[in-house]
């Protein structure tokens, strides 16, 4: 069953909530694998999970591609997180080995915010384990000392993630993303790269452009080289999402400037986070920075070029720049600034180098699923450029072959809601000419009537959503096999 959840009106000084892809399928995950549901690749899941959940999803694999599943848990703006609260997400076959996991806190700016963790099943990474074709399981987690203490105080049951947003034992909403990478070519090294150019690249000049961020890795907002100043700054509680383009053997830097304010006096310590995640929405890196009015900068370590052969390192920051693609930048101001500094947004600048020439890919031996999600295009680097397509940057996009969406469609950065497939048709009927008047009003009576009736079982069947994300290392980790 697909749908999508209504966005409520937001308050003026309410942060922007999560966006899930508009094509997202909605699943319900087992509490055992007997019942679990089969997830397809190329294709975004919208679930949930409450508190001490252990949920587990079926994969059937092939002998040849990887697998790649994301999991970002989206808690409600506002719900009290630890900040070793998260989630796990793993990867297991039918002999309960697992093959790889990952796990997301909510790290030191302890504020709730979506949080992503990936794992992988990978050809050739393990000689006995994980290998064949067959039955596999995802299996998604919350872990961490608030997140056990809500399931044994009973203080959330299924569709609570709506409302109390002060307690830690409300349902998390969560966005699956699932992927396949094709194998390639025999021959080649086997070996990561063990030295690259790590010095601080010279610093951008000129003015900043104008471009707003989205609130979800669907809706990110599109980024160049250069320097770019989001539209609307962030707010406190807040997380931006932006995407870059990356192609094979190029390198990225980034930096985040946090603007200065004249209001509030204090200091908070790490109050914004940037992280960096890969085409397959797996952690590379991030880094935290403290605020007290004045302006300050976060900038991620020197990363490798992006190659095939990175994924053979034992560094996650090596090994998680493996593929040409969207490399994502998730931006989040920790709630407690608003406790010093009120609720108006900040100023947020992003300097972003991309250097290097694209060189050829490693010679793929199929498609990957979602399609293209390993490459750069022309289109790509047309829309990172000039915005095409995301005039407000929370444009939700879709791959076209995941699904439809079968309800509304989320809101936009701005609060302002998009119009739904149905209420399309009504105003494309409505605007086609050769239509008498008499014709045209019983027309447009029973097209609303089909949008009311589709709208009122959404809402019925909607999943649970919420906003908010968080730290440095000991907020991410992962791990190949036991």
């Amino acid at each position: 069953m697909t749908t999508t959840q209504p966005v409520p009106a937001l308050a003026a000084d309410e942060p922007t909530p999560y966006s899930y892809a508009e094509d997202a399928t909605t699943v319900d995950g087992s509490t055992g694998t007997t019942q679990a549901v089969r997830l397809t690749p190329g294709r975004t899941y919208r679930s949930a999970i409450g508190p001490g959940e252990k949920l587990y999803y079926r994969l059937d694999l092939d002998a040849v591609a990887n697998a790649y599943v994301s999991g970002t848990a989206v808690p409600a703006a506002g719900a009290s997180v630890a900040s070793s609260d998260g989630l796990r997400v793993s990867i297991e076959d039918v002999d309960a080995h697992r093959c790889s996991y990952g796990n997301a806190r909510f790290g030191p700016t302890r504020s709730a915010h979506p949080v992503t963790a990936w794992a992988s099943r990978e050809i050739g990474a393990d000689e006995y384990m994980c290998q064949a074709a067959g039955a596999y399981y995802l299996v998604v987690e919350r872990v961490g000392p608030s997140t056990s203490s809500g399931a044994s105080s009973g203080l959330s049951s299924r569709g609570s993630s709506g409302s109390g947003g002060g307690r830690a034992g409300q349902e998390w909403g969560l966005e699956l993303g699932y992927a396949w990478e094709p194998g390639v070519k025999k021959g080649g090294s086997t070996a990561a790269p063990e030295t690259w150019n790590s010095a601080s690249p010279a610093p951008l000049r000129g003015d900043p452009v104008r471009r707003r961020g989205g609130s979800g890795f669907a809706s990110a907002g599109p980024l160049a080289q250069g320097i770019w100043q989001d539209e609307t700054g962030i707010k406190a509680g807040e997380t931006r999402y932006y995407k870059v383009p990356v192609d094979w053997g190029q390198q990225f830097h980034a930096t985040a400037e946090l603007g200065s304010t004249t209001g509030g006096e204090g200091y908070v310590g790490n109050a914004l986070v940037m992280s960096l995640y890969n085409p397959a929405r797996g952690l590379v890196d991030d880094a935290l920075v403290n605020y007290g009015g004045e302006q300050r900068s976060a900038t991620l370590d020197p990363l490798p070029p992006v190659a095939y052969d990175n994924r053979y390192s034992l560094d996650d920051e090596v090994s998680g720049m493996r593929f040409a693609g969207w490399y994502y930048l998730a931006v989040h101001l920790g709630s407690a600034v608003a406790e010093r500094f009120g609720e108006k947004p900040i100023g947020l600048t992003l300097r972003i180098r991309v250097s290097g020439r694209a060189e050829p890919g490693p010679g793929y031996l199929g498609l990957a699923e979602p399609r293209g999600a390993f490459e750069v295009t022309d289109q790509d680097r047309e829309a990172a450029e000039t915005g095409a397509g995301t005039e407000t940057g929370d444009t939700l996009e879709g791959d076209g072959e995941a699904g439809s969406s079968g309800g509304e469609e989320s809101a936009g950065a701005s609060g302002g809601s998009t119009i739904s497939g149905d209420r399309r048709l009504a105003m494309t009927a409505i605007a086609a000419g050769g239509i008498g008047t008499g014709s045209l009003l019983v027309l447009t009576l029973v097209l609303w009537t089909l949008v009311a009736r589709r709208r009122a079982a959404s809402e019925r069947h909607a999943a649970p959503s919420g906003g908010g994300r968080a730290s440095r290392r000991g907020r991410h980790g992962s791990s190949r096999g036991r």
